[in-house]
């Protein structure tokens, strides 16, 4: 499954990369195509300005004047007459580019030619970078009358840009359309993929749950009851004990099973009001007694209550407990362990630390998904399903909480949750 899972990706990150490179010569053809067609508009709406400049007419009478300086004709000063000229020529330009379907914007020059300039359009800059120029040696009436050579040059500016608009009609579809077939892939082989690993190990984690943890538990409880039938004073205290951890072992077991349903609806956890601080109490000193039996050297140190959140309890302790027991699982030698619990700002503060294994920084991202389990290799295996900790991130999710993991290997993990308080 995993071999032709990576020959999909591969096909389909070959398939885009082709789609994109056709794509791109598909642009690069339509953009000369474009210029192409450009150059034919542009050389045949030239073509009409110079006829129509060609001859005598209000236009090209006014241009004479501005050319030669000449006011007898007019009661305006000689600047008037060639501002007038830039602006008549300019709307004259306009119109014949507009008939032939040439939108973008232009500006030109009319200029003799040793380089002395008569007439520029308002808009005129002496442009430094690559621009199309179409320079035009006028006839007839103007260089008759002056007696001089008369070039109009007209120059283009952001010509790439024009010609990118004019194809936005087939680009900016097409790009739409590569993006959202890659989105819609992706998404189908994740969701394919992650629902078939779903399946397999919900699947037998649900089978070895149900067979391999209701069994025992019911013989502990059931032996545990036998046992104080006969149990000596000295025996009580660590029979109650186990007794006490045979039920919530029971009931971790069935929150876990809802562990599927609490994903997906929020009729699981009840959020209620109320101080933290016995529960969290009570979860500390239990724990000191188990580990005392167990040669594990535990602390804890609870800042003064109240701590007021909105908390499901069996959720949470389920959840802290779960710290807890990583904690001491995953310790090899002298395990010590601290738990802290403190009000930071207008936040609970919880932080279990240890001085175990460690878990490695690639893997510190992936431990709050479900079934993930850490490779510890042959250093200090412990079974389990990967759910620990994706139970523990939900809840605290559903908490309005967040937790975070910080770990070396060979030092130690410290897991810190934060929890908004709420006013008493």
């Amino acid at each position: 499954m995993l071999n032709f899972r990576k020959v999909y990706i591969v096909v389909f990150i070959v398939s885009v990369i082709g789609l994109a490179v056709i794509q791109y010569q598909y642009l690069k053809i339509g953009l000369n195509l474009a210029k192409v067609q450009f150059n034919t508009k542009v050389g045949d709406a030239l073509q009409t300005v110079k006829k129509d400049l060609s001859t005598q007419n209000e236009l090209t009478f006014l241009m004479e004047q501005a050319i030669t300086g000449n006011d007898q004709y007019f009661s305006l000063s000689v600047d008037s007459i060639q501002d007038a000229s830039k602006h008549f020529l300019n709307d004259f330009l306009i119109d014949r580019f507009l008939e032939q379907g040439v939108k973008t914007e232009f500006s030109y020059r009319l200029f003799k030619n040793d380089s002395i300039v008569y007439l520029t359009s308002p808009n005129y800059v002496v442009s430094e970078n690559k621009s199309l120029t179409y320079p035009i040696v006028l006839s007839g009436y103007l260089p008759e009358r002056t007696q001089k050579r008369l070039i109009l040059e007209i120059q283009f500016e952001d010509i790439n840009r024009y010609f990118l608009s004019q194809l936005n009609g087939l680009t900016i579809p097409s790009l739409i359309f590569i993006i959202a077939i890659i989105l819609v892939v992706i998404w189908v082989l994740r969701s394919f993929y992650w629902q078939q690993n779903i399946i397999t190990k919900t699947n037998s984690f649900i089978n070895n749950l149900t067979h391999e943890l209701k069994t025992p538990v019911f013989s502990i409880g059931l032996a545990t009851k036998l046992l104080e039938e006969k149990a000596t004073d000295s025996q009580k205290p660590v029979l109650k004990i186990i007794r006490e951890q045979n039920a919530k072992l029971k009931t971790h077991i069935d929150k876990v099973l809802d562990l599927a349903g609490l994903e997906n609806t929020k009729k699981l956890i009840t959020l209620t009001k109320g101080d933290f601080y016995p529960e969290l109490k009570k979860i500390a000193t239990s724990f000191q007694e188990i580990s005392k039996l167990e040669q594990v050297n535990f602390d804890y140190s609870l800042e003064e209550p109240p701590y007021y959140i909105l908390f499901d309890a069996t959720h949470l302790e389920n959840a802290i407990n779960n710290l807890l027991d990583n904690a001491k699982k995953y310790t090899k030698t002298d395990p010590h362990i601290e738990l802290k619990a403190f009000k930071e700002n207008t936040n609970l503060i919880i932080q279990i630390s240890d001085n175990g294994i460690g878990i490695g920084k690639k893997q510190q991202k992936e431990v709050f998904k479900k079934y993930f389990r850490v490779d510890t290799g042959d250093l200090h295996p412990v079974k389990g399903y990967g759910l620990g900790l994706s139970y523990v991130k939900e809840v605290i999710s559903r908490h309005r909480g967040k937790i975070n993991l910080i770990s070396d290997i060979g030092k130690g993990t410290k897991v810190t949750i934060t929890l908004p308080l709420k006013e008493q």
